[in-house]
């Protein structure tokens, strides 16, 4: 499949043209190169406008194409999200498992919320798009569902744990979701407000998580090698 796109240029030989009578030269977009072309425009959409806000016309109009060059690639606006949704929640599955790489618990949880906070600083748009509702969800998943998989990868490290120390393994899934759940709401805060530094957040939510209330540093600080 390929797609032409119109572009201003000319070829040497038709400089000397009058310009009424220049030729619009064409160039060739793969199917492939469509197809991305046409995700990257949804995803900024998407994130912009949320899905009922977008069009498949204002799609097809940044484009440069017709409505059926939409539907042919993606069968329509649905079909567009649920891709541009399935990649979103597999980069941030991949971010933050593959994170997950020290073996001091601690820094476990420091190296969790830092991947999380680096996918919100670094891919916003996305963010935006896993954390709104859509009527599609349920067939392209939910950033609930999505924290609930994260959670499934703590769960295997906090259950290693807590056999080591003496506690009831069993309470691990309890413990994963209570801890994923904080980060990722604390995330979905710090989306607009920015504030204070990413750093900081991070510090902070370890700090909550490692000392418990009753027992908060007054100043927690980082103990791993993140610092930004």
């Amino acid at each position: 499949m390929i797609d032409d796109v119109a572009t201003d240029g000319s070829t040497s030989s038709e400089k000397n043209r009058p310009s009424s009578t220049r030729r619009t030269r064409r160039v060739r977009m793969t199917g492939k190169e469509r197809r991305e072309q046409l995700l990257d425009i949804g995803r900024t959409l998407f994130a912009d406008k949320g899905f009922e806000g977008t069009s498949v016309e204002e799609i097809a109009a940044r484009a440069g194409v017709s409505k059926p060059v939409v539907y042919e690639h993606f069968g329509g606006k649905e079909g567009l999200y649920a891709v541009v949704v399935d990649r979103e929640m597999r980069r941030l599955l991949d971010m933050v498992t593959g994170a997950l790489t020290a073996g001091h618990p601690r820094e476990l949880l420091e190296q969790a919320a830092f991947a999380l906070l680096d996918y919100i600083e670094t891919y916003t748009d996305g963010f935006r798009i896993l954390v709104r509702d859509s009527p599609v969800a349920q067939s392209t998943g939910t950033f609930a569902s999505l924290i609930s998989d994260i959670a499934t990868q703590v769960e295997d490290i906090l259950g290693l744990e807590f056999k080591a120390r003496g506690f009831d393994p069993k309470l691990a899934p309890l413990y994963a979701q209570a801890l994923v759940g904080m980060v990722a709401l604390t995330g979905q805060w710090w989306l607009n407000v920015r504030k204070p530094k990413k750093a900081e957040v991070a510090a902070h939510l370890v700090n909550l998580a490692w000392h418990g209330l009753e027992n908060l540093e007054s100043k927690p600080r980082l103990v791993g090698h993140r610092k930004n």
